[in-house]
């Protein structure tokens, strides 16, 4: 999909510091101090426009939620959604989600969502799917113990790879969709891209993985 390029953007990401944080990196084991409360904090790598994020935030007052996204013609669209709602449990970063070591510390986030990530479907680019082993690990050194990946895509090659990757990594395979819209499961809130490819009938498939003391670096 080609993306339109808002020129004025990353000048509007910056009018509106209650939403989009400026300064991340100060707040490095710390967010609870931004947040004002020591609620659990939930991020999602390449949070689009926004309205997973958002429908999240709205659902569960009690959790923390930063959505992370590194291109400012896209976040500032989940921006417009924020200006419009009146929630305290959500923030933005317009960044590269390849650099959240230097934003948040060990036991910082409890859960990454990662939803209709880039397929990277050439082999020689695996190494950039948000689902490899460089990537589990830089999220391991972010979350708690115990700490959990929720992942959706409507690629079935990507899928299947992440299982392979979630399992050789040693990390718990919780729970396992092959076909989301015709599941049980609940409350599930959708992405954007996620509303245009059901439409068209095409499955969603989705999982959740938990990490494990013993899981392998």
């Amino acid at each position: 999909m080609r993306l339109r390029h808002k020129p004025w953007a990353k000048e509007k990401l910056m009018e509106y510091p209650q939403f989009v944080v400026q300064t991340p990196e100060k707040y490095k084991g710390k967010w609870g101090e931004l947040f004002n409360n020591d609620h659990p904090i939930h991020i999602e790598v390449g949070t689009g426009k926004g309205q997973f994020i958002v429908g999240m935030a709205k659902a569960n007052p009690e959790i923390n939620y930063i959505g992370i996204e590194m291109q400012d013609s896209v976040i500032v669209s989940a921006l417009d959604k924020l200006i419009d709602e009146e929630l305290t449990n959500i923030k933005l970063l317009n960044i590269d989600g390849s650099n959240l070591s230097d934003l948040f510390a060990k036991g910082d986030i409890e859960r990454v969502y990662l939803n209709f990530s880039d397929p990277w479907p050439k082999k020689k680019h695996a190494k950039r799917r948000l689902t490899y082993k460089s990537f589990l690990k830089l999220y391991e050194g972010l979350l708690i113990d115990g700490g959990e990946i929720h992942f959706k895509t409507d690629n079935q090659g990507l899928f299947e790879y992440s299982l392979q990757s979630f399992s050789e990594y040693g990390l718990l395979l919780k729970y396992i969709s092959l076909d989301l819209h015709n599941s049980e499961f609940e409350d599930n809130i959708m992405t954007e891209y996620e509303e245009k490819f059901s439409a068209k009938g095409q499955r969603i498939y989705r999982c959740e993985v938990k990490y494990q003391n013993e899981a392998n670096n």
